[in-house]
Formats: C-alpha cells, structure tokens, sequence
C-alpha cells in the first residue's frame, strides 16, 4: 500500500509540474490596432483641441510620414481611430519602402477620418 500511495504522488507532483510549465508559455493576445511594421504618435495640446501631429514610425524609429490634421477632434482611445491609423500606418510603411523619403502632409490621415 505506501508503495502505491508513494507511486500516486509522485506522478501527481510530476503532473502538476508540468500543468504549470504549459500555463507560463502563454502569452497574451496582440491587440487587432497594433501593428507589426511600425507606430504612430499624435501630438496634440489641450488649448486647441481640433489641432493635431500625426507621425508614422517604422519599427527602426525612422520618420516615414507626417500630417498635421486640422479642425477634426481625434480621439486616440477609441478603436475605431486606432484601427484606421494602423491602416494608414501600413500604407505608409509601403510607400517609403518604395521610395525612401519622408512625406507630409498628403492628407491620408484626414480622408480616412471622414
């Protein structure tokens, strides 16, 4: 009988070592507005709320576009504005791998606002 007893716990301690192995390799779930070629950063000032800098940043921090937006209040806590700046990030990220060159002010931030 201990020799079963001691059999049975060991393959339950064996068992739970190895439950809590599994559970730490997880890891958590990406949001769907981040992306994985790059980020942007708005700038913005309390005083002058529909004013905003939008900058788009490849995943080596180099400057691939910037927009200044203009009489449109841009909320960045709302998922709908994160998920059109992540598209408008992705388009960037595709035109300047074409031409390598910093551009401004092509209104892509504010068409797809409206």
């Amino acid at each position: 009988m201990k020799q079963y007893f001691k059999t049975m716990m060991t393959a339950i301690v064996l068992a739970l070592i190895s439950f809590s192995s599994f559970a730490q390799e997880e890891q958590p779930a990406t949001p769907k507005w981040v992306s994985d070629k790059g980020y942007w950063v708005i700038e913005s000032n309390i005083k002058d709320p529909l004013n905003h800098v939008v900058r788009f940043y490849n995943n080596d921090n180099v400057l691939l576009y910037k927009e200044t937006v203009s009489g449109v209040k841009l909320n960045p806590e709302k998922r709908t504005v994160k998920m059109k700046l992540k598209k408008v990030l992705e388009t960037t990220v595709i035109a300047w791998e074409q031409k390598k060159t910093t551009e401004e002010n092509k209104n892509y931030v504010a068409a797809i606002l409206n």
